[in-house]
């Protein structure tokens, strides 16, 4: 069996934040709640965890350091009736401190199958997004003011 050539969805942001304070928005239920999902995450290896309600996510510890390092397997359950199955992944957090205090942010979250061999990429404000980052021939930089770039 072979397997599809994969996509990987990579955000990387400078934050004013120390990385204690971003690792509790990662990891503490209630804050990830606010701007993900529901869920019941705890940042101990080989805990297991869901992200959201009926048809939602599980997701297993695959690594936690605090402050420096959450990895998590994404195993969307099936779609039921609307006929899709489920999708697996990984999502990586990476956090390191900045010379300012602040937190540098790089989440990563692969394994999607390669569906066309458009790509984008967006930066800005410090932040930047990109669609099929593991081709080596694509760089991002980064911007004061947002951009959008789209290759075919």
């Amino acid at each position: 069996m072979t397997r599809e050539p994969h996509e990987d969805i990579v955000v990387e942001c400078d934050l004013p934040e120390a990385p204690e304070k971003v690792w509790r928005a990662l990891t503490e239920p209630e804050i990830v709640a606010a701007w993900l999902m529901p869920n019941d995450i705890k940042a101990e290896t080989g805990h297991r965890f869901s992200l959201g309600t009926e048809g939602g996510i599980d997701c297993t510890v695959l690594e936690a350091e605090p402050g420096r390092l959450l990895r998590y397997s994404w195993h969307e359950r099936d779609a039921g009736s609307k006929g899709t199955s489920g999708f697996d992944s990984v999502v990586t957090f990476e956090l390191a401190r900045t010379a300012n205090g602040g937190t540098h942010l790089r989440v990563v979250h692969d394994g999607f199958i390669a569906a066309t061999t458009a790509t984008c990429s967006i930066s800005g404000a410090n932040c930047s997004v990109a669609i099929n980052a593991p081709r080596p021939n694509r760089t991002l930089a980064s911007a004061n003011a947002p951009q959008w770039r789209m290759a075919a």
